[in-house]
């Protein structure tokens, strides 16, 4: 086996020519969801599986991630918490936030902290930034899955309140969730879009790619925020 890093805290372990998409596994002994343990030279990695993780998914379809060892991140739509156990694999010196509005899948990411104290997990709806102000701080990163129709709205909104000024948002964009009969590359125009300029912030889309064929009919979306007047700040 040897290894190749791909960016900041993510890798790929290739065993007979085949490549597997991994990070440090921060607690060593413990996978999360079933996930693959692999040591090489002494250094346990995860196998991290893009058919269940969106941002997996991005990297694997040439994404280039923002997210570096020490970066703040929010993340939005955090579930049992699959994809947050890589990003705090990544974060060695950094901290996630986690929000989620499920009480029962909240358990599951509570006990996930419990491992990972890089994880600051939020029972909060993302639609109400407000209510999760004063635990999050500023951010560099915004990471968002969330299944609602108002996806480019809920992002714009907590980067107003959350994302520091050039920080990154990166956004999967459910098109089933937003819209069942218009087609899904209709869709993902009009959400870019209003990303674009809808909602008193701009940004600037640096890389947006469909996630087939790990995520039917989801766009990647990777955008830089610009804020030239702070009125528009919460």
């Amino acid at each position: 086996m040897k290894v190749e890093q791909l960016s900041d805290g993510i890798f790929e372990v290739i065993i007979d020519d085949r490549k597997i998409l991994s990070t440090h596994n921060l607690f060593p002994g413990h996978s999360v969801y079933g996930e693959r343990l692999m040591d090489v030279d002494g250094v346990e990695y995860r196998q991290w599986d893009p058919h269940r993780s969106k941002l997996g998914a991005m990297v694997l379809k040439g994404f280039e991630i923002p997210i570096e060892y020490d970066s703040h991140v929010l993340y939005l739509g955090a579930a049992s918490g699959t994809t947050v156990s890589h990003v705090s694999d990544i974060l060695t010196d950094g901290l996630v936030y986690a929000v989620e509005f499920s009480p029962r899948t909240m358990r599951d990411l509570i006990k996930l902290c419990d491992q990972r104290p890089n994880i600051i997990p939020i029972l909060a709806d993302a639609n109400q930034p407000r209510s999760y102000a004063h635990i999050v701080e500023t951010v560099d990163v915004i990471f968002q899955d969330v299944a609602q129709p108002n996806q480019a709205e809920i992002a714009a909104i907590n980067s107003k309140y959350f994302l520091e000024d050039d920080g990154h948002l990166m956004l999967s964009i459910k098109s089933r969730s937003i819209d069942t009969v218009a087609s899904p590359k209709k869709v993902f125009k009009d959400e870019v879009k209003k990303l674009e300029g809808d909602f008193g912030v701009e940004f600037e889309v640096l890389q947006r790619k469909e996630l087939d064929p790990f995520h039917e009919d989801h766009l990647g979306v990777l955008a830089r925020m610009f804020v030239e007047d702070e009125d528009v700040r919460y």
